[in-house]
């Protein structure tokens, strides 16, 4: 199978701690802007540890879910805490689904799309597997201004790496996390009645370590940098992390913003 993501993968618990507790907040309202009220087959693209099919799971109108990824510890990590018999997990590449034409009522991918070398023929894949009058839906990141925890990341690595002045560009940047990106792919995509919206959610986090030990694992751009440091240059990162995590006040809880594009579209008949 052709890898066409580019995030980092290798555990699905650690993917749990850095952003699978958050994409659950994420999720519920992710649906209800899709509005999906009943449906034979639902599939989640680069469904990850499976925080939008469980969720979709809670919908006992829905008879059947799918959801595909391509990182086998995560499929593994659903697969081991999923008790539905309507939801069976799989590997595969968002960039070559591997179902039927037209098999899937309704397509979403939650989070995903940012981190697919070329978007657009995911898109292309989700509308193929998609009946006619059915949905295809996304949701990513607004990465330069609404995602407070990760400009927190990478502003502060900016002032400390030069090199890393060059990756914030970049996830800033990426394709289908900037205004317009998903209106403009769902309706290259020839996708019909396309809505655009945003959704905010909060970050919790109790302490500091619960900001920071995310950052120590193995999975996400974030802990990939972070792994990259040297022992010193990381203990400097910390450090600058912790001073902008505390804001001059003593540890303990914050709470931050993390905003998403959403999009929604109809297969033409």
């Amino acid at each position: 199978m052709t890898r066409s993501s580019i995030f980092l993968a290798a555990d699905g618990a650690g993917y749990e701690l850095q952003m699978g507790r958050w994409s659950r907040r994420l999720a519920p309202k992710f649906i209800k802007f899709v509005s999906i009220k009943n449906a034979d087959s639902v599939l989640d693209v680069g469904c990850g540890t499976g925080s939008l099919t469980s969720t979709l799971a809670l919908n006992p109108n829905i008879r059947a879910l799918r959801g595909v990824d391509f990182s086998a510890a995560y499929i593994e990590h659903a697969t081991h805490n999923n008790d539905d018999s309507r939801v069976q997990f799989q590997v595969g590449d968002a960039c070559a689904l591997p179902f039927g034409n037209q098999e899937f009522d309704h397509s979403l991918s939650m989070l995903v799309l940012q981190f697919i070398a070329q978007p657009e023929k995911a898109v292309s894949e989700m509308r193929r597997v998609t009946r006619p009058g059915g949905t295809v839906a996304a949701a990513t990141w607004d990465s330069r201004g609404g995602f407070v925890w990760l400009r927190m990341f990478w502003d502060t690595a900016a002032m400390l790496d030069p090199e890393a002045v060059v990756r914030r560009a970049k996830v800033c940047a990426r394709p289908m996390t900037r205004p317009g990106d998903l209106e403009r792919a769902w309706k290259a995509a020839g996708l019909t009645n396309v809505v655009q919206d945003m959704l905010t959610n909060l970050m919790d986090f109790a302490l500091f370590e619960d900001f920071w030990r995310p950052m120590e694992g193995k999975d996400g751009p974030y802990a990939e940098y972070v792994r990259a440091l040297t022992p010193d240059a990381k203990a400097v990162f910390r450090e600058k992390m912790a001073l902008a995590y505390l804001d001059g006040e003593a540890d303990g809880p914050r709470s931050y913003a993390a905003t998403s594009w959403v999009v929604k579209g109809t297969v033409p008949f």
